[in-house]
């Protein structure tokens, strides 16, 4: 969730639903009713089967380092306080030339709106040219040790350099939000509010509801 402090709140969480588009090779999306007061049973009660990166979601350092930190380690002030959407016209990457003039200041929590909350959110097919953070933009964005970032699409690196984008990320203490839509913001001071679901185990689950 969001907050613009002149429009109050709006959903930056993409809903979760049958056969919406999810990272190649990740598990698909199967919500399924087990029982239903509409045909007799008692109570009606769905089964929810999916991978931990669908729709809206965080990746924890354990993600892509062995033995590190999992979501459940996540301190609150990861996700929740002001967050700073910076609006992104480049329609292939986030280039650090357009970040430059932003003044980003460490332990900030910034979130890119590109051309992806338009345009991949429309489509249950995979969109492969997401505009994703290359490298250059990766290690900016590390050397200004800002506190979490969020992309408006299912991963910040693209598909041919993820992981090391990823690893330049969570090696500096950034926390991801993947899977944003952030086509209904509007350029205004935000509070942002994202809370995973809480889980005993190291995994990466998607941002339950708040």
């Amino acid at each position: 969730m969001a907050k613009a402090k002149t429009s109050g709140w709006i959903d930056i969480s993409v809903p979760v639903r049958n056969s919406m588009v999810h990272w190649p090779d990740d598990p698909p999306i199967r919500i399924e009713c087990v029982s239903d007061m509409e045909q007799g049973n008692r109570v009606t009660v769905s089964r929810i089967s999916m991978g931990a990166h669908t729709g809206t979601h965080m990746d924890a350092p354990v993600h892509f380092i062995r033995s590190e930190k999992g979501v459940n380690t996540m301190p609150i002030e990861a996700t929740i306080g002001m967050a700073r959407v910076i609006e992104i016209r480049d329609p292939e990457s986030i280039k650090p030339s357009e970040l430059e003039p932003h003044n980003i200041q460490s332990g900030e929590r910034v979130l890119f709106k590109t051309r992806n909350s338009h345009r991949c959110w429309e489509t249950d097919c995979f969109v492969e040219n997401f505009v994703s953070i290359p490298k250059q933009a990766a290690e900016f964005l590390a050397e200004r040790r800002i506190r979490t970032v969020g992309i408006d699409y299912l991963s910040v690196g693209g598909m041919s350099n993820g992981i090391k984008i990823h690893l330049a990320l969570l090696k500096a203490g950034i926390w991801i939000i993947e899977g944003l839509n952030l086509a209904t913001w509007r350029p205004v001071p935000t509070n942002s509010f994202v809370f995973p679901y809480d889980s005993k185990e190291p995994t990466v689950p998607p941002p339950g509801p708040s």
